[in-house]
């Protein structure tokens, strides 16, 4: 079987049955009674009925497809699969397929929403999977927020799936589950809100400096949001050269010097702001090279003016990013959005089709930190001679982005020796 990427209803079935409920939930009211008026909505149009299903890749015609697919035929693969358990990579969908889950506490930017209402967005994930990557992916929301619970539940169905794509989880809780994760399975577990991010976050950057002639280690960052996107990014950043990066919560610089930290803001203390700044965000912003925004909220205009000339700025919040546009090119030499209505968005959809299917094509046990570095290298060379200033990474319509991502997290699997089969990486 398949996940399909297509509403199961014909384009014409969801349009009328959508008009005829007038694009609102219930459809009918009362004793059949129709529906108040209501506009056009394509939104609802589109979701009626869902936005994936499921199909067969074999045929089903006759009695003897059916002894094959199913009964006498299966039971043979299942004892072959049986006596040898690796088999079921070649026998079944389990290579080529993710299971996308979440608990519903963290959706986009609508928060603790609860596992149904996240299922539209978990949908969504899933037929990006498919139409980017070629990967199938099934949506699965869980009724629960216990981090036990969660572990418990993934690990338990985890035989069915090549690997795990944690979504819409809130921090600091979605660490501890990715890491427990990590640590009882042997396929990859990749929780997207902080890896994808980080991924496309560090291609980007590493184009708008090779723009500006200058190297990684040159710059120093501040990132605005302490949360799971920014607590990745900012590892990540160090862990690919960066030369220093401070990251603000709410409170202020996440620094040594506070004794309201989590133990994961602690960890993030330790492991950025070699500067020592503390206070504002916007007192950190003073002669820095690069803003990267992933919390919302507003950045005055005189915190951007005061960072330093060529500057890059990164303002990631949807829908309303924390620096507008038309204020960052006042003072930016770079200027990306979350949006895709303006240039240089910075789009998980760039990363993590790729990655996954980088990392199933060749049974990757895990997706390491090289595999996360060769798949933003990848990224950034996709744009190549087009390189501008309004054009430092590819539109996720770029057919050329999948492929070079997966090849390239292939390989670096491969090399690291996570992949099925790999030599263990030397040293």
């Amino acid at each position: 079987m398949a996940a399909e990427i297509v509403n199961p209803r014909s384009d014409s079935e969801t349009t009328e049955a959508a008009a005829g409920s007038g694009a609102v939930p219930g459809g009918e009211g009362e004793a059949g009674a129709a529906a108040p008026e209501e506009p056009f909505d394509p939104a609802f149009a589109l979701h009626r009925g869902g936005k994936m299903a499921v199909a067969a890749t074999v045929p089903l015609r006759d009695k003897d497809d059916l002894s094959l697919a199913y009964t006498p035929g299966v039971a043979k693969v299942c004892t072959a699969i049986a006596e040898q358990p690796e088999l079921v990579h070649d026998y079944t969908w389990k290579s080529g397929v993710v299971a996308v889950v979440t608990d519903g506490t963290a959706v986009l930017g609508l928060g603790d929403i609860g596992p149904e209402a996240s299922l539209p967005v978990m949908e969504g994930k899933a037929i990006l999977f498919k139409q980017f990557g070629g990967v199938d992916a099934v949506p699965i929301a869980l009724a629960t927020k216990d981090t036990d619970e969660i572990v418990e539940t993934v690990v338990r169905m985890a035989p069915s799936f090549g690997g795990i794509n944690l979504e819409d989880i809130s921090a600091p809780r979605c660490f501890e589950i990715e890491r427990r994760l990590q640590e009882r399975l042997d396929i990859p577990v990749f929780h997207d809100d902080q890896h994808g991010t980080a991924v496309v976050t560090l291609a980007a950057l590493r184009n708008a400096a090779k723009l500006t002639g200058r190297e990684l280690g040159e710059l120093r960052a501040v990132i605005s949001g302490a949360g799971a996107a920014g607590v990745a990014i900012a590892k990540f950043l160090l862990e690919a050269g960066l030369g220093d990066v401070a990251v603000a919560d709410r409170k202020g610089i996440v620094s040594r010097d506070r004794d309201d930290l989590t133990p994961v803001k602690r960890e993030l203390a330790e492991l950025t702001n070699k500067a020592g700044l503390t206070g504002s965000l916007e007192s950190a912003l003073a002669g820095a090279d690069v803003f990267i925004g992933v919390s919302g909220g507003t950045v005055p205009e005189s915190a951007v003016a005061s960072m330093a000339p060529g500057s890059f700025v990164f303002a990631m919040a949807n829908p309303n990013p924390e620096v507008h546009p038309d204020v960052a090119h006042k003072y930016a030499a770079v200027v990306a959005t979350g949006r895709s209505d303006f240039p240089n968005q910075i789009n998980n959809v760039l990363a993590f089709p790729g990655i996954f299917a980088g990392a199933l094509q060749v049974r990757a046990s895990r997706i390491t930190e090289g595999m996360k570095i060769a798949a933003a290298n990848a990224l950034a060379d996709v744009v190549g001679d087009a390189l501008a200033p309004d054009c430092v990474i590819p539109s996720p319509f770029d057919e050329r982005v999948a492929p070079a991502v997966t090849a390239a997290v292939a390989a670096a699997a491969r090399a690291e020796g996570v992949a099925a089969g790999s030599p263990p990486a030397a040293g």
